[in-house]
């Protein structure tokens, strides 16, 4: 009955006809799909990228932007320590990398030399503020009489000198810059801002003596 044996060939021959019948060729060229359309390149770098945050604007942005700094990215106690102590210190020395957008350039620069080359009465409203303060709780409506009253005076006269200041500053800032587009209102309203401070609270930290000549 060698009939009914199976030879060495036939399973060779009926692998390779399944094959034949399930298998297609497949086209030159041809890409298995992934399932989801390829994004593009500004899709992928979008996120990565993104826009460039503008600088602070104030103080208080600053500090809000720091600490969100510090959230995402934490570093080490004594790191934080270094990296704030730098600002400061570049802020004190006046180096524009350190300060707000309404301190940097040299023409604001000029205007603190300016009004630090000087004694402003001016410089009296925070000590004033604290003895108008300490009057309000004395009992003695003497002595409240006369606190407002020398409060109403300091104040008037500072506002005299803040505007005889400003006035005197535009006109010396304007010769010495005469291509800059200076405005009145902005340099004197900086100059009085700065003459109002104690000097040693202000930042940048003088970089004259009051009565010094500026040139």
């Amino acid at each position: 009955m060698k009939f009914l044996r199976r030879t060495k060939t036939e399973p060779a021959e009926n692998s390779v006809g399944e094959e034949d019948e399930f298998e297609q060729p497949l086209p030159k060229g041809y890409t298995p799909s992934k399932g989801h359309a390829t994004p593009t390149r500004r899709e992928a770098e979008g996120p990565r990228r993104g826009p460039v945050a503008p600088p602070p604007q104030t103080t208080r942005e600053a500090l809000k932007r720091n600490k969100e700094m510090r959230k995402s990215n934490p570093a080490t106690k004594q790191e934080r320590r270094a990296e704030a102590q730098k600002r400061k210190e570049g802020m004190d020395a006046g180096d524009d990398r350190y300060l707000l957008p309404r301190d940097r350039g040299p023409v604001r620069a000029y205007v603190r030399d300016l009004v630090d080359s000087r004694r402003h009465v001016a410089g009296l409203f925070m000590p004033l503020a604290i003895v108008v303060f300490i009057a309000l709780l004395i009992p003695d409506p003497t002595i409240k009489n006369y606190s407002t009253l020398l409060c109403t005076v300091v104040i008037l006269g500072m506002l005299l000198e803040g505007f005889l200041t400003g006035k005197r500053v535009t006109r010396e800032v304007r010769q010495k810059f005469p291509h800059e587009n200076v405005k009145g209102r902005s340099i004197g309203w900086y100059a009085f801002i700065r003459a109002s401070q104690l000097r040693r609270l202000r930042v940048p930290k003088p970089r004259v003596r009051a009565g010094e000549t500026i040139s």
